[in-house]
């Protein structure tokens, strides 16, 4: 188990028990049905063996992988491809993880807002984050979207998360049913005991705020990573300013945090879709670049995410065109302006020979999957 001593932040906050021999068994037939045959069998012997020697897993070894993740510049909240009948498209999946180590992707937010995490159960959302880590972990960072707005259910993913390998986690503040700024200390000090953490602050979303000082108090955990911040790089100057590490979650922002606020880098969706452009600009400023991105950016939120990159992908031939309810590709009109936005940089969409329109009788909406 990854335990730590309570800091400053988390004095008497409790935690269950760490029961980790209990994911394995919910999850092995959802991977058996998508998985090829070598990589079925292999995945299960090292899930299980991961889930065994959890709690042998050293204080060094999460001191390397917090090491590791602070350096990491672009992080990709990747998409999740499905087949016609709903289920994960893995082969799809690996396709697209793999176009994302070529160029120059460092890590990826499995089943986070984008990959539709929210729309998994926590059955194929733990199975898709132990594929992730057995096929690619040794190749770049696998964080996983494991909070929700109840804490219990928060701490079950998690501690499944890090049984499966998962290098970090990703915790949102609860959402819906909302909490005092006392519950967000003791909701976020609570998984932040079980292993490297960002924190997620996207109020349009939640509906409700991170506050700074929530965020100052919680980063002298020993397992805090950073927060991913979409309120604007005046704030991430301010958390840059305290040494406080942050990941921008706005991609038309992203460079302009990078090199002149002090944010560590993104949190993409466009590089789902251009992963070597953003790569370049996590690298060294490009505001030419950064500006003719822009509009395709802007496309790219048209809708609530992830309508439009579920689109453009299956617009590129990157995925299936399959949407899972309730979201639904864009309209006609916006999938040709897009088609236009994307043909001036089809050159650097790994994968894709050409960039097409599609009619809306080529979409396969599934209600149940």
């Amino acid at each position: 188990m990854l335990r730590n001593k309570p800091c400053c932040c988390t004095q008497g906050i409790t935690r269950p028990s760490l029961h980790p021999l209990r994911a394995a068994a919910r999850f092995r037939h959802i991977y058996a049905a998508n998985a090829r045959p070598v990589t079925r069998c292999t995945a299960v012997v090292n899930t299980a063996s991961a889930l065994e020697k959890l709690a042998s897993v050293s204080e060094t070894q999460v001191q390397q992988s917090l090491q590791v993740l602070r350096k990491t510049r672009l992080i990709t909240a990747v998409k999740t491809p499905y087949r016609e009948d709903g289920k994960f498209d893995l082969r799809a999946y690996d396709a697209h993880i793999q176009r994302q180590i070529d160029n120059g992707v460092e890590g990826v937010i499995v089943g986070g807002t984008t990959g539709e995490g929210q729309l998994m159960s926590w059955d194929e959302h733990i199975m898709l984050i132990a594929h992730t880590v057995n096929t690619f972990g040794r190749h770049l960072q696998v964080i996983g979207n494991t909070g929700s707005n109840s804490t219990r259910e928060a701490l079950h993913a998690t501690e499944q998360g890090f049984a499966v390998g998962m290098d970090a986690a990703l915790q949102i503040n609860p959402y819906y049913g909302k909490t005092s700024l006392d519950g967000l200390i003791a909701h976020f000090s609570a998984v932040l005991n079980e292993g490297p953490t960002i924190v997620y602050n996207v109020p349009s979303r939640t509906g409700q705020d991170v506050p700074d000082h929530v965020v100052q108090r919680l980063s002298c955990h020993s397992n805090w990573l950073g927060v991913k911040e979409c309120t604007g790089n005046n704030r991430i100057q301010n958390y840059a300013d305290q040494g406080i590490m942050c990941w921008s979650g706005n991609d038309d922002e992203a460079h302009d945090s990078r090199h002149d606020h002090g944010g560590q880098g993104v949190i993409s969706v466009t590089s789902n879709v251009i992963p070597g452009l953003f790569s370049t600009m996590m690298e060294r400023p490009d505001p030419e670049m950064n500006q003719r991105l822009q509009p395709l950016m802007a496309w790219l939120f048209c809708e609530p995410n992830p309508v439009a990159v579920n689109t453009a992908m299956a617009m590129c031939g990157l995925v299936k065109p399959v949407f899972r309810l309730p979201y639904m590709p864009l309209s006609r009109d916006k999938r040709e302006e897009g088609a236009k936005l994307l043909q001036e940089v089809i050159d650097f969409i790994p994968g894709c020979d050409e960039v097409r329109v599609l009619k809306d009788e080529d979409f396969v909406i599934v209600s149940k999957y």
